[in-house]
């Protein structure tokens, strides 16, 4: 399995996984939502800034991943505080993932920006932040015509 993750432009969080000064990402929700279980080691995440021009602009492999059970405030933010370092969230990123009962953490290795391209996110009717997908190949767009709509 291989994900699309739409990273925060704003926050600056693609540069700062390129630099390394970022090697974590997180989501969390109320609930045990993707990608909660269904992210492994080894699987490849495929970034996009979520800007709207939806053009996947790097990749990383999973070294380490983290679900949690559930989770009190004061024991997300815990959480949060304890990996800060790597994850390099900004204050306003800290409170908003820190109020969610349901944390996955992912340790990335490998990151390495790529020539941009295009996926088909037709088949995918709820856009979330997260897209799990058998090969990214299944969602590239080969030509720019195809990405018009």
């Amino acid at each position: 399995m291989e994900h699309v993750v739409y990273l925060e432009a704003k926050e600056k969080e693609l540069k700062k996984l390129a630099s390394g000064e970022k090697q974590m990402i997180v989501r969390g929700a109320a609930g045990r939502k993707l990608p909660y279980g269904r992210v492994v080691c080894g699987e490849v995440l495929w970034f996009i800034e979520n800007k709207g021009d939806g053009m996947v602009r790097g990749k990383a492999v999973v070294k380490r991943v983290f679900n949690s059970e559930k989770l009190s405030a004061s024991e997300a933010l815990q959480l949060i505080e304890e990996n800060q370092l790597m994850l390099r969230l900004s204050p306003a990123q800290i409170k908003r993932w820190a109020g969610k009962r349901y944390l996955v953490l992912m340790e990335l290795q490998n990151f390495e920006l790529i020539p941009p391209f295009a996926i088909d996110r037709s088949d995918f009717g709820n856009m979330d932040d997260w897209l799990p997908v058998k090969t990214i190949e299944q969602v590239r767009v080969l030509s720019l015509e195809k990405t018009v709509t």
